[in-house]
């Protein structure tokens, strides 16, 4: 429930100002009930400074409705309604304060630390007591928040049990009752403890001075006190309204041996504010013999040393400041009754100590904010730098570059462009040595854009990398290859020795930009003969060196199909062509045929800027896959180079490591061993196939491996199976190793061994064995996998 929820008042309306008043003229009191009610376990520092927040949130917004005929006032009401609205809404909020936080429900208010008031450095709280106050302080917190609560109402404002059992229910409580009954045994306690410690006359002489402290009933401030019938929870001879047991029927505080009026027990009837022996209207004592006489005699409250009910002698006495046997009694070096100690020191909130909080652990958090600060501060200013949009800088984000190398960098008119004759007179042909070409060389907004967005990719920009390829700005002007418009883009080709990089744009602006890269560096003759300048509609157009004399086009899957010529323009651009990297089956496979001064290369596309180059022959002397064996054999294993697609691929090797006799006179089978090398020299795949007698059947794959040395030219050998199913129907478990194995061996589903590079062991359908195999020098090694 909110704490400004309005509700009725028991006596009347409340208004604003009247609510005010109140909290103002009983600010101290109102702080010390909050004080008292909130647990413990927040600790002295927050609970003081939760208190000054409850009671200054008490004020209502507004007037609060009541009854507009107040009932008649009961003899426990409080005095004054706007007292009493400010006093439930401050227990309402304690309790509320010592609620523990559930997970899925919402936290209320007081629930929280307070904003106001807050004190920056220093912790406060109220002054150390003594022993009485710090065993009170560890029973109020056995007690609940209801029962502390109710200990407060009964004990602070001397509020009878019909009062604190309304005021409870009132301020939210669910079972008043129950929290009356932790109040009741606290009392108890409280009681039972007094009784066990010792008196000031302990010693068994008499004593004179006055008490230690005031019990319940003195001179201590009550609120909205009345009296009247049910007052009273006390045992004594009568009816009464004391706070502790009377001796006959009164409204006295004290016990009485009659009925009276005084604040202090009289013998009878009396008006007197101190009791006296007889019918009077005496203030103090008499000095006779009588219950209150303050010579030697029985006196009930004498402060001699004779014996009575309440005498300050050494005789036993109910309420006496100085017996040994008074349950609430306190005399010099004794204890005080629970509900005195409220109105200590200990618990007042508004008489404060203060000192620092952890000195060292405060200079730590005070640079650690002090950082944060300034990070959030540079990224405030990064993140609020203006962008160009697409005007000059196009797709690019925001700069974050301001050096001279990375402006230089991005200067159109630092980028380097190769002369178109200096390649025949170069000790090396690669990137290095192509020159400028396209008819957009010249175009300085274009190129700025297209550096621009090289280094500073923005969200739209499409981008694309092959393996192990960094994709940071260039690290000075860049190398200019191409330049031009193909196929509706304008395309960009830059090469900075390690990598080349594309940029596209659409004609009609620069929505849609496209940035590609991939890795080019240790290129040769060949491995510079060719890139992928456009892709569009499923066909590729290649950009050809200039040393590049012939261009066309060869199906792998066609090898007795000669190769068709493929046209280029002024700058080497070529024809479109359809890509079998973007393919869906393998229908055809349309490779680059080139021919520059020392004969003919295959290239192919795997989806990347530099098309792969094909080879055919053992690792340690691989040769272009021109010649008709190698036709042959990569018309049947062509289909399998789509498992090193957009791979990172340099160049593709495939050889022939084994021939082998087919079980029941089949023919002979061919083993095919296909290793593709990457730019970044790490990653290479590995392919095991074999091949059947038919020319028209596709390598079957036997195994495949990643970053093995396998068929390689550091490791050529390779051992692979299959299970082979015969014409006959019968199924076998084929196996073959390079020329270097001289034993084969299966286990498991499958038991047989051979002596030399092949082996034939018969099998059941579903058959699973391990293969392994013995080298010259005896070294056992295992199946490629």
């Amino acid at each position: 429930m909110s704490t400004q929820d309005l509700v009725p008042s028991p006596v009347g309306p409340v208004d604003v100002e009247q609510a005010e008043a109140a909290l103002v003229e009983r600010y101290p009191r109102l702080v010390r009930i909050a004080y008292l009610v909130l647990p413990p376990s927040l600790g002295r520092n927050r609970r003081v400074l939760t208190a000054h927040a409850l009671v200054q949130r008490s004020l209502p917004r507004r007037r609060v409705p009541g009854p507009s005929v107040p009932e008649p006032r009961r003899a426990e009401d409080a005095v004054d309604p706007g007292y009493a609205y400010v006093r439930g809404e401050v227990l309402r909020q304690a309790l509320v304060a010592g609620l523990p936080l559930r997970r899925f429900a919402l936290p209320r208010r007081a629930q929280f630390p307070p904003l106001l008031p807050h004190v920056w450095g220093l912790r406060l709280f109220p002054r150390v007591g003594g022993a009485d106050e710090l065993a009170l302080d560890q029973q109020l917190s056995r007690l609940s928040g209801p029962g502390r609560a109710a200990y407060v109402l009964r004990g602070l404002e001397r509020q009878g049990d019909p009062e604190v059992l309304r005021v409870l229910a009132a301020a939210g409580v669910d079972d008043p009752a129950s929290a009356l009954a932790e109040a009741d045994a606290l009392d108890t306690l409280t009681a039972l403890t007094a009784l066990a410690g010792p008196a000031a006359g302990a010693d068994g002489g008499s004593s004179t001075g006055p008490a230690s402290r005031v019990v319940p009933g003195g001179s201590g401030e009550r609120v909205g006190e009345q009296a009247g019938p049910g007052r009273g929870r006390g045992s004594g001879h009568g009816p009464g309204t004391a706070d502790v047991p009377t001796g006959g029927p009164g409204t006295a505080d004290f016990p009485t041996g009659g009925p009276g009026t005084a604040d202090f027990p009289t013998a009878g009837p009396r008006t007197a504010d101190f009791p006296t022996a007889g019918p009077g209207k005496a203030d103090s004592p008499t000095g006779g013999i009588g219950p209150l006489g303050n010579g030697g005699s029985p006196g009930v409250l004498s402060t001699g040393s004779a014996p009575g009910p309440l005498g300050n002698g050494g005789g036993p006495g109910p309420l006496g400041t100085g017996g040994r046997y008074g349950p609430l009694g306190a005399g010099r070096a004794g204890r005080v009754s629970g509900a005195a100690l409220l109105e200590s020191d200990e618990f007042d909130p508004c008489a404060l100590q203060a000192r620092p909080t952890d000195l060292m652990r405060r200079r730590q958090h005070g640079r650690a904010a002090a950082v944060a600060v300034a990070a959030l501060a540079v990224c405030g200013m990064l993140l609020g730098l203006p962008g160009d949009g697409w005007g000059r800088n196009g797709a690019a984000a925001p700069s974050y570059a301001r050096n001279p190398a990375a402006e230089a960098a991005l200067d159109p008119g630092a980028v380097k462009r190769v002369p178109p004759g200096a390649w025949p007179g170069s000790t090396r042909q690669d990137f290095s040595v192509w020159p400028a070409r396209g008819g957009l060389t010249g175009d300085g907004t274009l190129l700025r854009r297209a550096l621009a967005v090289w280094a500073r990719p923005g969200l739209s920009v499409r981008s694309s990398a092959t393996p192990g390829t960094p994709v940071g700005p260039p690290m000075g002007p860049p190398q200019l290859l191409f330049a031009g418009v193909v196929d509706g883009a304008r395309v960009v080709l830059f090469h900075d020795g390690l990598r080349v990089v594309r940029y596209a744009e659409p004609t009609g602006g620069a929505a849609g930009a496209a940035l590609d890269f991939a890795r080019t560096d240790g290129a040769d003759t060949v491995g510079s003969a060719a890139l992928v300048v456009s892709r569009a509609s499923g066909n590729v157009r290649y950009l050809t060196a200039p040393w590049v004399r012939e261009a066309a086009v060869r199906d792998l899957l066609a090898p007795a199909k000669e190769p068709w010529p493929l046209a280029r323009d002024a700058y080497g651009v070529t024809e479109p062509l359809p890509s079998p990297a973007e393919a869906k089956g393998c229908v055809r496979w349309n490779t680059l045929q080139v021919r520059d001064g020392s004969g003919l290369r295959l290239l192919t596309d795997l989806g990347e800027l530099a098309p792969a180059r094909l080879l055919w022959g053992p690792p340690a002397a691989p040769a272009d896959a021109t010649g008709h064996e190698a036709r042959e054999a990569w018309a049947r294993a062509a289909c399998r180079l789509t498992a090193v697609r957009a791979h990172g691929v340099r160049s593709v090797n495939a050889w022939r490591f084994a021939r082998q006799q087919l079980p029941e006179g089949a023919g002979r089978g061919t083993w095919l061993c296909t290793r593709a090398e990457t730019w970044r020299g790490t990653g290479g795949r590995v392919l095991a196939q074999f091949l059947v007698p038919s020319a028209k059947v596709p390598a079957a794959l036997a195994a495949r491996s990643e970053g093995s040395p396998a068929c390689g030219v550091r490791d050529p050998r390779v051992l692979a199976g299959v299970l082979w199913q015969a014409p006959s129907g019968g199924w076998y478990v084929l196996a073959a190793g390079s020329p270097e194995f001289t034993a084969l061996e299966v286990s498991g589903g499958v038991k047989g061994r051979s002596h030399g590079p092949v082996l034939a062991v018969r099998a059941k359908a579903g058959a699973r064995a391990d293969l392994d195999g013995t080298l010259e020098d005896g070294t056992r090694r295992r199946a490629l996998r």
